[in-house]
C-alpha cells in the first residue's frame, strides 16, 4: 500500500542522548534502549478507514510523529510500521449503509487519511500494509497458533456450511492477559465488549479470548485458510504480522491511542507470546481528544475533521501546535480558543524566525523538552520565551530560564531549522 509523501527531513548533528518515554506496561518513564543498535523501531497502530482523520487521530499520529524525530535527533536510524484495518464490522456496516463497495470505501479513506497526514508534515512509515494485503501472513500465523495448541474451535451456526467454526485464542495457556494493561478482570469486562469483544459467546473457554479467525458469513468478505476453513481474521492478530514483516519480533515501540491499551494492545501482545516470541518492549500511548464534553468518538459523532479545518482555512501548522500545548499522555478538549492561541503562536514564531541570529540555549532546551517524554508543552514556553524576547530586540543571549546541556557551544543554534527537525512546524512560511 502506497503511503503519503514525507516532508523533507534535515536532522540536527545527532546528539547522543536517548529519548526517554512513559511505559504504560511499568508505569514509569524510561528510555528507549534499541535491541538492535543503531536502530529503532516502532510500530504505529493504524485507522480503520470508514471515515475520515479526526483530531483524535490527529494527535494520536502527531505524537508518533514526535517519537520518530526523538530518536532521529539521538542519532538512531528509525523503522515504523503502521497497519490499515480495512477487514472489520464497523467498515463493512459502513460501506453497506451506503451502498457502496467496502474496498472503494476503504480506498477513499485511506486517500483522506493519507491526504491529512502530509497536510501535517508526519514522517511516512517505511512499512505500510492493510489487513487485506498481509492476509496470508495472518492466516500462516493463525495456523501456526492452531498447530502449537493455542486455538481452538467454536461452532458457528450462523456461518455458511454446517460444520463451520471460528477460532479463538486460548490465553489461559500462556498467562499473558493483563501484561500490558496491567488490569483488573473487573476493568477489562467494563470496555471489553464495547472495544470489539465478545465476552458472552457460547462455546468460548475464557471470556476474554479474542477471536482469530472467523468463518464466512453471508454479505462478508472471505478468504480461503485452508484448515481453518473460509472467512476473515479477528483483529488482534493483523499487528503481529504485520510489525513482524516490517520491523521483526520483538521491535522497541508500540504507540497508539490510550484507548487502545485494552483489549488491542494486550491481546496483540498475548498473540505474539502464543506464537512463541515477546512483542514490543515499550508501549507509549496518546491521551484522548474531547469536543463538546466527551472523547471523540464516530460512533457518537461529534468530531472534528483535519481536512475540514484545512478546507475552512486553518494551516495545519496550527493544529500541530494545539497538539503539542497539550502532554501526548494528556486528555484534552478541542475548542475554538485553543486554535486562536496557536495561530498567534504561529505567528509570533514566524516573525522571530525572520529576524533570524543564532541561539544554541534555545535549540539546546527544546531538544531537552522533546527527549523528556515529548515534553511540548514546555517547548511550546521555550519558543515563546525566544520569540517574545525577539520581539523586544533582547536577543543577544537565549532566555537565561532555559537549561542547557554541557555540549550546547558546540552544537547549531539555528531554531527556525531545529523546530522543523524536531517539531515538524514551518517557520519559514
Amino acid at each position: 500500500m502506497l503511503s503519503w509523501t514525507s516532508p523533507a527531513l534535515t536532522p540536527l548533528p545527532a546528539s547522543g542522548l536517548p529519548l526517554r518515554l512513559h511505559d504504560t506496561r511499568t508505569g514509569r518513564i524510561a528510555p528507549v534502549v534499541p535491541a538492535i543498535p543503531g536502530t529503532a523501531r516502532m510500530y504505529v497502530c493504524g485507522i480503520t478507514p470508514y471515515d475520515a482523520t479526526h483530531l483524535g487521530h490527529a494527535a494520536t499520529y502527531h505524537a508518533a510523529d514526535l517519537m520518530r524525530r526523538a530518536l532521529r535527533d539521538t542519532g538512531l536510524e528509525v523503522q515504523v510500521a503502521q497497519n490499515v484495518t480495512d477487514v472489520d464490522d464497523p467498515l463493512f456496516e459502513r460501506a453497506a449503509r451506503d451502498g457502496v463497495d467496502w474496498r472503494e470505501l476503504a480506498d477513499s479513506q485511506v486517500e483522506l487519511f493519507s491526504e491529512d497526514m502530509e497536510a501535517l508534515r508526519v514522517v511516512a512509515p517505511e512499512t505500510y500494509r492493510s489487513v487485506s494485503e498481509a492476509m496470508d501472513d495472518i492466516i500462516g500465523l493463525v495456523q501456526t497458533l492452531r498447530e502449537r495448541g493455542r486455538a481452538y474451535p467454536v461452532p458457528a451456526e450462523d456461518a455458511l456450511g454446517t460444520d463451520a467454526v471460528d477460532w479463538y485464542l486460548d490465553l489461559a495457556q500462556d498467562g499473558a492477559l493483563g501484561d500490558v494493561s496491567g488490569w483488573s478482570e473487573r476493568q477489562m469486562l467494563e470496555v471489553f465488549a464495547e472495544r470489539g469483544g465478545d465476552p458472552e459467546r457460547p462455546g468460548k473457554r475464557g471470556v476474554f479470548d479474542p477471536l482469530l479467525w472467523r468463518a464466512e458469513r453471508e454479505g462478508e468478505p472471505a478468504w480461503e485458510a485452508g484448515e481453518l476453513g473460509r472467512g476473515r481474521p479477528g483483529w488482534h492478530v493483523e499487528c503481529v504480522c504485520i510489525a513482524e514483516d516490517g520491523l521483526g519480533l520483538p521491535f522497541d515501540i508500540q504507540t497508539g491511542g490510550s484507548d487502545l491499551v485494552f483489549p488491542h494492545h494486550d491481546l496483540g501482545a498475548a498473540h505474539a507470546v502464543a506464537s512463541g516470541r515477546p512483542f514490543a518492549a515499550l508501549y507509549a500511548h496518546a491521551g484522548m481528544v474531547a469536543y463538546q464534553g466527551t472523547k471523540m468518538s464516530k460512533s457518537l459523532g461529534n468530531l472534528v475533521f483535519m481536512h475540514r479545518l484545512v478546507r475552512d482555512g486553518v494551516e495545519p501548522a496550527v493544529v500541530r501546535l494545539v497538539l503539542m500545548a497539550h502532554h501526548y499522555r494528556a486528555d484534552w478538549e478541542w475548542s475554538g480558543a485553543e486554535e486562536e492561541r496557536a495561530a498567534e503562536r504561529l505567528s509570533a514564531y514566524r516573525t522571530a524566525a525572520a529576524r533570524g541570529g543564532h541561539h544554541p540555549a534555545v535549540v539546546d532546551a527544546l531538544r531537552a523538552a522533546l527527549r523528556g517524554d515529548l515534553d511540548t508543552p514546555t517547548a511550546l514556553g521555550v519558543l515563546d520565551a525566544w520569540a517574545r524576547e525577539s520581539a523586544e530586540g533582547a536577543v543577544a543571549a537565549a532566555p537565561t530560564t532555559l537549561t542547557t546541556d554541557s555540549a550546547a557551544d558546540a552544537r547549531p543554534g539555528d531554531v527556525t531549522a531545529a523546530v522543523d527537525a524536531l517539531f515538524g512546524l514551518d517557520l519559514r512560511a
